[in-house]
């Protein structure tokens, strides 16, 4: 039976059940699925493009750093271009985008044209990660939003899971195809997402000024004091605190500060601000992006020491050390879609409490492994543990920021809560080795290492702790998930 337009079709109102709700979820998912699971990847492939393209450590580590720097400091303009042009044209630029530069990293003649193809990558990656989540939030009617997120947050884990054993696989052909897998990934979103309500102001009729009246100042700030505060991070690992690294951090400071002052005097005069103002008005807003800077810090601190730990300290491949978190992904892939709906139930407040506490839990246990230990007793239970907590908190996190937002803003505050978590994570990486006094030396050396890694688990332990109770403490009690603005206080 032919499905017709109508009330139940259009945006705000797609049931998540329906042929077109499916879409909705397919495309959101495999356009999500490109952005996020390129750095895993590629991460497998980097030895290998090393050797074939004669690159030092330095242009390997831009290979990484290139994307997800574009990708960090640009994707709150991303959001801010979906409020404004529409989400579905945003959308599919952004896939189309990030297609062609896949195809042109995977045709790259040399490692310095394929760290620069990575930054225009990121910048496709920008344009559709914050607005992929939006559309679930502005398309689908309110009673479906958070399953939709849980079933999101699954797929997107669950690809996640499997992408070391086929980044492994594709390497061994020719890792080329790392990059042009995400070809037909990103052809198969742009046909799901003609299916999606068209949003925004039809073909023709963008304003003239639209992209004039974009806060494209606020968005050049961001992205300079992403940049001058990474680079600092980076670099004080090798040369310490000298001058340039002193300057650099300094800057970052200045223009961050600069940045609050523009987005306030563009709020105060009524004019489009890249991270709107108002948003932080909502306590759970606010909250919960402060819980997503400590708990996705965190989590990429862990990721980077745990796969040193296990290689170096441990003796596990490169596979075997991808496959040794796989049952805290399976865990979350198959359990997010269910803590959608308790979220709705129990209240944010709850699952973000909770979740932390046993994911800080888990961290603390895996803090213990050490040379000579088995998987079973010294890994294992803390991989489980971690994945029972993160699987609590993701969806309704997610869930939580979005519904704390007014639906005209659904684009920029998902755009705020995916620049937080990139930026958390290139802090964490950045400067937990430095933190803990892991130089380049000491990754090589399995003693140095655990003595370095046990301090960074701890760390990253703490830090979710903290995240457990800036929830349980400043998260209304009753907040809900995926319905509309948070209730209770």
């Amino acid at each position: 039976m032919r499905e017709e337009e109508g009330p139940a079709q259009r945006a705000g109102a797609v049931v998540l059940a329906s042929p077109r709700g499916r879409a909705v979820l397919g495309a959101s998912v495999c356009g999500s699925a490109v952005a996020f699971l390129d750095v895993q990847v590629v991460g497998v492939a980097l030895p290998t493009i090393g050797r074939e393209l004669g690159a030092g450590l330095g242009v390997l580590q831009w290979t990484v750093n290139a994307y997800t720097l574009a990708l960090a400091a640009l994707v709150l303009l991303g959001g801010s271009l979906g409020d404004r042009f529409g989400l579905r044209r945003v959308f599919t630029t952004g896939v189309v985008w990030f297609a062609v530069a896949s195809l042109a990293c995977a045709l790259a003649p040399s490692a310095e044209a394929l760290v620069a193809a990575r930054a225009v990558q990121g910048v496709g990656a920008a344009l559709l990660t914050p607005v992929s989540l939006a559309l679930l939030q502005s398309v689908l009617r309110p009673q479906d939003r958070a399953r939709a997120i849980g079933l999101w947050s699954g797929t997107t884990t669950l690809a996640t899971v499997a992408a070391p054993v086929v980044g492994g696989a594709l390497v061994a052909l020719d890792w080329r195809l790392v990059f042009a897998l995400n070809v037909p990934v990103a052809a198969a979103a742009v046909v799901l997402a003609r299916r999606v309500p068209a949003d925004g102001p039809a073909r023709g009729e963008v304003p003239r000024r639209g992209l004039r009246s974009l806060d494209l100042g606020g968005a050049a700030l961001g992205a300079v004091a992403l940049g001058a505060g990474t680079w600092a991070l980076i670099t004080a690992g090798d040369s310490g605190a000298s001058p340039a690294v002193l300057v650099s951090a300094a800057a970052a400071v200045v223009l961050a500060a600069v940045l609050v002052l523009h987005e306030r005097r563009l709020a105060r005069r009524g004019e489009p601000a890249v991270v709107p103002p108002a948003l932080f008005a909502d306590r759970t807003f606010s909250v919960a992006n402060g819980y997503t800077l400590l708990v996705y810090g965190a989590l990429s601190g862990m990721g980077l020491l745990l796969a040193l730990q296990l290689q170096v300290s441990l003796g596990y491949s490169p596979l075997q050390a991808g496959l040794a978190s796989l049952p805290s992904s399976l865990l979350l892939g198959a359990l997010s879609g269910w803590a959608g709906q308790l979220g709705q139930r129990l209240g944010v407040r709850t699952m973000l409490t909770a979740g932390a506490a046993l994911g800080a839990c888990g961290l603390a246990l895996l803090s213990g492994a050490s040379p000579g230990d088995a998987y079973a007793a010294a890994v294992l239970p803390g991989v489980l543990v971690l994945g029972l907590g993160f699987s609590a908190l993701v969806a309704p996190l997610t869930a939580g920021v979005l519904a704390a937002a007014p639906q005209e803003l659904a684009g920029a505050a998902s755009g705020v809560n995916n620049a937080v978590a990139r930026t958390a994570g290139l802090l964490a990486v950045a400067a937990l080795p430095v933190l803990v006094g892991l130089s380049g030396e000491a990754y090589a050396d399995p003693e140095l290492l655990t003595a370095g890694y046990r301090a960074g688990m701890l760390v990253c332990a703490g830090l979710v702790a903290a995240a457990a109770v800036l929830a349980a403490t400043l998260l209304p009690r009753r907040t809900t998930s995926g319905t509309g603005p948070a209730a209770g206080g």
